[in-house]
């Protein structure tokens, strides 16, 4: 599923060439995705001119003076700008026409993405009334998660991918950012220490901003119809490494299976 460096990446990739254009028409060949698109992006989003494109956790919302339209690209899903009529392929869901000619295209293969509609109060739709400040935002500190898992036992590392604590720290870069900061991922969230909270935030930090500063590079260009945004594997020290000798100590990395999700660490420099 794309994380918040793929989400942040896609939304630079796409605003400067949808941002300040006006849509002309929607056109939806799959109504069904993870939910059903909202009525509102046929009704109300055509002849509204696109003012920016924000993110906030793994959504994008591009606002209108009309309301701001939600988007979440699910566990396969994509956004590419066509500087052309291209032919539709089979998982090409939707299209946004702006006055530019460019066509904004949505594909999603597992149509577990979604368009939503979040109304002119977009921080108040139920998907986002209850986030935690943004993890590259000032708010973001090891106070406040030290003061949010006192009396936590649930694990760390589920207690740092509650979106209600902060949103868009999903399982690679939490995997990465527990390594980097030296702290087990199974340990109860209430026995972190703040001092090591304060490392933790700067790790995930550190991070997020990497995979960004790399998804700039790697992902090259948002305009044409082939290519899909991608993980940043190449700059990960821990998750997809299961065995393979841990870079900071050498001792092969453990897996395990936590909420359903692997889990890397290495035993001996995460405590």
């Amino acid at each position: 599923m794309p994380e918040l460096p793929e989400v942040e990446t896609t939304r630079r990739g796409i605003e400067p060439h949808v941002s300040g254009q006006f849509v002309q028409r929607v056109t939806i060949r799959q109504p069904q995705l993870r939910w059903p698109v909202a009525p509102e992006i046929s009704s109300l989003l055509p002849g509204q001119r696109i003012d920016g494109v924000r993110r906030r956790g793994k959504y994008l919302l591009f606002d209108t003076t009309a309301g701001s339209m939600l988007v979440h690209l699910g566990m396969s899903g994509s956004l590419r700008v066509l500087t052309g009529p291209v032919a539709a392929r089979l998982h090409d869901h939707v299209d946004f026409c702006l006055d530019s000619n460019l066509i904004l295209r949505f594909n999603d293969p597992r149509r577990f993405g979604s368009i939503l509609w979040a109304g002119l109060t977009p921080q108040a739709h139920p998907l986002l009334d209850s986030m935690g400040p943004e993890p590259l935002s000032p708010s973001f500190t090891g106070t406040y998660l030290y003061d949010r898992s006192r009396g936590r036992k649930v694990p760390v590392k589920h207690f740092l991918m509650d979106s209600s604590v902060v949103p868009g720290v999903g399982n690679i870069y939490a995997n990465e950012a527990l390594h980097s900061a030296g702290i087990h991922p199974l340990r109860a969230a209430g026995r972190v220490s703040r001092v090591r909270y304060e490392a933790l935030v700067k790790a995930v930090r550190e991070v997020l901003d990497s995979a960004i500063a790399m998804g700039g590079t790697t992902l090259r260009d948002f305009v044409g119809s082939d290519g899909r945004p991608g993980y940043f594997r190449q700059s990960l020290n821990v998750y997809g490494r299961a065995g393979l000798p841990c870079r900071s100590c050498g001792r092969a990395l453990k897996e395990i299976r936590s909420g359903q999700r692997s889990t890397v660490y290495c035993g001996s420099c995460q405590r």
